[in-house]
C-alpha cells in the first residue's frame, strides 16, 4: 500500500516543553487515520509541521514519499487543513467566503468556484445559511464552514484538527458520515479525543503521548490485541472491602470503581466470571447486574497512556 505520509525522528522543542520527541509514524494513501492523544501530546505541532506552519528541529517527513522541506508548493498534493478553532473573515457570507475568498486561493476557475461553493455548503449542511454573515454563527456552524473550506478544493491530502468537537450529536453524524466518504479518494488525518468516533471511521489508529508513538496499528488489530475483555458489575448496596478482594482473583488484570459500578478487566473470561460470581457471593454482595461487555478503543487508550504503559511501549 503507498503512503501518503511518513515521519521520521520528528523532534520539536518550545522552550524547555518537548512537544515532540522523535516521533514515528505513517499514513496509507486512501485511509482515514485517528490521530490520538492527551491534552499536550503532540497532536497539534505535528499537524502545524505538516502544513508548513511550524519547523522541526530535527527529523523528516515525506508528502507522497517526496521530502517535504525539497518539494516544491506545485509539486505537493494539494492539502486541506481544518484547525480546531477556525477563523473567517466575520462580514463575509459563507457562499463569499468559499467563492471568492478560498477558491483563488487554489486556482479554482470563476465557473468551478461558484459550482463547488454551493456544492460544498450543501455537503456540510449550510446551505440555508449561505448568504447570512458569518459574525452571527454559533461554533459549530464555524466548524461546518471550516470543513466545507478544507473540501473545497478536492483536497488529497485531509488533516482535521477536532472536526467535531463542536457539533451536535446529529452534526457530529453528518460529519462522520462525510468523513467516510472521503476513504480512498482521499487521506485523512483525524486528530480528535471523541475515541467512539475513531473506533467507528479510522482504519489506522497512532496513539502519541509525551511527543512520541506509543503504538500505530489497523484500528481491528489493536482492538484484537489490546482489549482485555470487561465484566460490570453493578451491586446494590456497594463493595466494601470486596474491591481489594476482587483485585487479587486468578484472572483479574484491574479494577475501576464508580459509585456503585466496578469495571473489572479480567484475562480468562470464564475463569474469571466463575471465580467473581463466587466471590460475590461470599462477600454478600446484592447484585443489580453483571455483565460481560465488549471493550472500546476508549478502554485500550486509558491503558496505553497511562504512565506504566507508555513508558514500557516507548
Amino acid at each position: 500500500m503507498e503512503t501518503m505520509i511518513r515521519v521520521e525522528n520528528l523532534s520539536r522543542r518550545y522552550g524547555r516543553v518537548r512537544a515532540l520527541n522523535g516521533l514515528e509514524m505513517q499514513v496509507p494513501a486512501g485511509a482515514v487515520y485517528g490521530f490520538l492523544g492527551p491534552n499536550g501530546a503532540g497532536k497539534t505541532t505535528t499537524l502545524r509541521i505538516l502544513t508548513g506552519l511550524a519547523r522541526a528541529d530535527k527529523g523528516q517527513v515525506w508528502l507522497n514519499n517526496q521530502p517535504l522541506a525539497l518539494q516544491k508548493l506545485g509539486n505537493r498534493p494539494s492539502i486541506g487543513v481544518l484547525p480546531e478553532e477556525p477563523a473567517f473573515y466575520t462580514w463575509m457570507t459563507p457562499r463569499e467566503y468559499l467563492r471568492d475568498f478560498v477558491a483563488p486561493l487554489y486556482k479554482l476557475s470563476r465557473q468551478e468556484a461558484v459550482s463547488r461553493s454551493g456544492e460544498m455548503l450543501e455537503v456540510v449542511g449550510l446551505s440555508y445559511a449561505a448568504e447570512r454573515r458569518i459574525g452571527g454563527f454559533s461554533r459549530g456552524m464555524r466548524q461546518r464552514l471550516g470543513l466545507a473550506k478544507a473540501l473545497l478544493p478536492r483536497s488529497e491530502l485531509l488533516l482535521l484538527d477536532e472536526p467535531v468537537s463542536a457539533l451536535d450529536p446529529a452534526g457530529r453524524k453528518e460529519v462522520l458520515d462525510l468523513i467516510e466518504l472521503m476513504r480512498g479518494q482521499a487521506t485523512v488525518l483525524l486528530s480528535t479525543h471523541i475515541l467512539s468516533d475513531v473506533e467507528r471511521v479510522c482504519d489506522k489508529v497512532g496513539i502519541i503521548n509525551k511527543g512520541k508513538m506509543i503504538i500505530e496499528s489497523p484500528r481491528q488489530e489493536l482492538l484484537d490485541r489490546y482489549a482485555l475483555p470487561i465484566f460490570e458489575v453493578e451491586s446494590e448496596n456497594g463493595f466494601g472491602d470486596w474491591i481489594g478482594t476482587a483485585s487479587r482473583i486468578d484472572g483479574v488484570e484491574r479494577l475501576e470503581v464508580a459509585g456503585r459500578t466496578a469495571r473489572i478487566f479480567v484475562k480468562d473470561v470464564q475463569q474469571a466470571g466463575r471465580n467473581l460470581l463466587a466471590s460475590i457471593m461470599e462477600n454478600g454482595i446484592v447484585l443489580r447486574r453483571f455483565e460481560k461487555v465488549t471493550p472500546s478503543l476508549e478502554d485500550i487508550f486509558l491503558t496505553l497512556t497511562s504512565e506504566p504503559a507508555a513508558e514500557k511501549g516507548s
